[in-house]
């Protein structure tokens, strides 16, 4: 015949009411504190409190969908200019397949930009830039 105990042994199968749980979890609240104390020493970028999208950063499919967009734009401003010219001036296919190319280096610099491996236009990259001489 089956017992009348518990998980625990007791009998009893929700919370109990003495003062063992309470220290239980002071205890293991004292240890998130110390780990999160950790984690912030070794990520200092990181704010408390704020997963990484609050904290002004992006996901990993954000990005990646910034990314490619901005290369795709550059490709599709570049055939919708090729386009144009070959349409006015009459250069059937020579304006479509210059601007194609032109507007995949685009596409690849903006992504560079994005990426932040390459300063934008009229910025220097940290440390990039002239010393001061005095």
């Amino acid at each position: 015949m089956a017992g009348n105990n518990g998980p625990d042994g007791t009998g009893e199968t929700g919370p109990r009411n003495d003062r063992k749980g309470d220290i239980r979890d002071d205890e293991l609240e004292r240890r998130r504190r110390e780990l999160g104390a950790s984690l912030a020493a070794r990520h200092p970028k990181a704010i408390e409190g704020e997963d990484n999208a609050q904290a002004g950063g992006s996901t990993g499919y954000g990005q990646a969908f910034k990314l490619s967009s901005e290369f795709i734009a550059g490709v599709v401003v570049g055939i919708a200019i090729g386009w144009m010219v070959d349409h006015l001036a009459g250069t059937s296919p020579w304006g479509l397949i210059v601007f194609l190319l032109v507007g995949f280096a685009a596409g690849v610099l903006n992504v560079l930009r994005s990426a932040g491996m390459v300063a934008g236009f009229g910025q220097t990259k940290s440390g990039a830039g002239p010393k001061d001489l005095k």
